[in-house]
């Protein structure tokens, strides 16, 4: 249970996809003005990652080790299909706003990541634990990005004003070099904690 309970764990902060990791930027600069755009995405990595673990996973003794990458895109590529399909059903505002970022999500470097360095190599369940576990770091690492981003650059959470009319939003905030400095301060803090962390770790076994 405690491995188990590791594999999940290690994606939220310890190898943060964002914050950690460094993979996948690319929504974190584009979608995070706001919390709901960061959230649908966020849960659609996690819905492609995890799926996309699950089917590599299962398939690993049978593809030709000579054409695996072709296959896994191939599985990502219909799993994101699935995932804009089921999003232009239930929530066409929202897939709009995410607009051709969804279509990205195929070559997004974490969940190529992930099928080659642990689902091609583990059994099923631990396969879509260590998907699953990336997907929510992601999809922390998204909102946090895209709560600062909306309250600074709108005075806004979830679309509801927090700040009166008095605030005057700067609006950098909602512009990539905004999503630049938020990252970039949210790396350093995330780089603090695991420090103090490996310190602890290694007074305890002294």
């Amino acid at each position: 249970m405690n491995k188990m309970f590791r594999i999940f764990s290690k994606g939220l902060i310890d190898e943060n996809p964002i914050l950690v990791l460094a993979l996948s930027l690319c929504p974190a600069l584009a979608v995070t003005s706001t919390v709901i755009n960061a959230l649908t995405m966020g849960l659609t990595v996690t819905f492609v990652i995890s799926l996309n673990n699950i089917v590599v996973s299962l398939t690993r003794k049978v593809v030709n080790p000579k054409v695996r990458v072709p296959v896994y895109i191939t599985s990502i590529a219909t799993i994101v299909t699935l995932a804009i399909l089921i999003l232009d059903a239930y929530a066409p505002v929202l897939g709009q706003a995410l607009g051709i970022y969804l279509s990205l999500v195929v070559v997004f470097a974490i969940i190529l990541a992930r099928a080659e360095a642990f689902a091609s190599k583990n059994k099923v369940f631990p396969s879509f634990l260590d998907g699953f576990g990336m997907g929510c770091g992601f999809t922390l690492a998204m909102i946090t990005v895209g709560a600062i981003r909306e309250f600074f650059g709108s005075g806004s959470l979830l679309g509801v004003r927090i700040l009166g009319s008095w605030y005057n939003a700067p609006l950098i905030f909602i512009m990539a070099p905004g999503a630049f400095i938020v990252i970039g301060y949210l790396v350093g803090a995330v780089k603090i904690y695991n420090t103090k962390k490996e310190e602890r770790m290694k007074e305890r076994e002294v």
